[in-house]
């Protein structure tokens, strides 16, 4: 069994109150980590860290709005004044799916907001008290969709392209100083955001998948987890968790 080395550790997990990001949540703090539960929908994160932690010894919530850079530094502010951060998931995401004939440059621009530039400066900030401890782990949520041309992922298949590029960089960056960044690249996971598409579209991008189904949020956490354990030796890697949607 995997030793993760999270317990007495801090988290923090950014898109928190669902999905994959509430499954790492619960994942952490069985593990026995610390964690700062970081989303905008407020009384969504406070009622998962309520069923999560009754107690609340263990979690912290967190709102911020990471389409403002301001909100960024607040939050991170707030969660390190708590505890320093050892590890950071980069979870949060705006997903649009669109002709690019259709999307509007304000549509771009969110969606790159959150899914690029939050990570990039939410990183750096937590990557600067990491680099002076000598340890971290930074896991960033990438997709299928960053990695394969779709024909209405225009912004957002951008968007994890360019993740998974600034995987590699901030990997470079902080190797020397016993600091790994990796993403996680999952296809369609069993998530509201997912289960909002209706039946009939979900049932043909299953259909695309070879394993038949789609993957279950905790399913992705365990490879995340893995990124994240103390003990690993990868960086700048990118795995793929997609039930055979890609194979390389």
């Amino acid at each position: 069994m995997l030793d993760t080395g999270l317990a007495g550790r801090t988290v923090l997990v950014t898109g928190s109150a669902h999905g994959i990001g509430a499954a790492l949540v619960r994942a952490c703090l069985a593990e026995g980590a610390f964690v700062a539960a970081l989303d905008i929908d407020e009384a969504a994160n406070r009622a998962l860290a309520e069923r999560a932690d009754p107690g609340g010894a263990r979690i912290r919530p967190v709102r911020a709005d990471l389409s403002d850079p301001a909100a960024i530094a607040a939050a991170h502010d707030e969660v390190s004044a708590w505890r320093p951060v050892d590890v950071l998931f980069n979870n949060a995401a705006r997903p649009l799916a669109r002709s690019l004939w259709e999307i509007t440059a304000e549509e771009w621009d969110e969606v790159f907001a959150i899914n690029l530039r939050a990570v990039f400066l939410l990183t750096r900030a937590v990557a600067a008290g990491m680099r002076e401890r000598g340890f971290g782990r930074i896991v960033n949520m990438a997709s299928v969709a960053g990695q394969t041309p779709r024909p209405t992922g225009a912004a957002y298949g951008s968007s994890k392209a360019g993740l998974i590029a600034l995987t590699r960089v901030f990997a470079a960056e902080l190797a020397a100083y016993g600091v790994t960044v990796n993403a996680v690249a999952p296809a369609m996971t069993d998530t509201p955001m997912v289960r909002s598409v209706g039946p009939e579209a979900l049932a043909a991008l299953t259909a695309q998948v070879p394993m038949g189904r789609i993957a279950t949020p905790e399913e992705v956490v365990r490879v995340a987890l893995f990124l994240a354990s103390a003990e690993s030796f990868v960086t700048g890697a990118t795995y793929d968790v997609n039930g055979g949607a890609l194979m390389r």
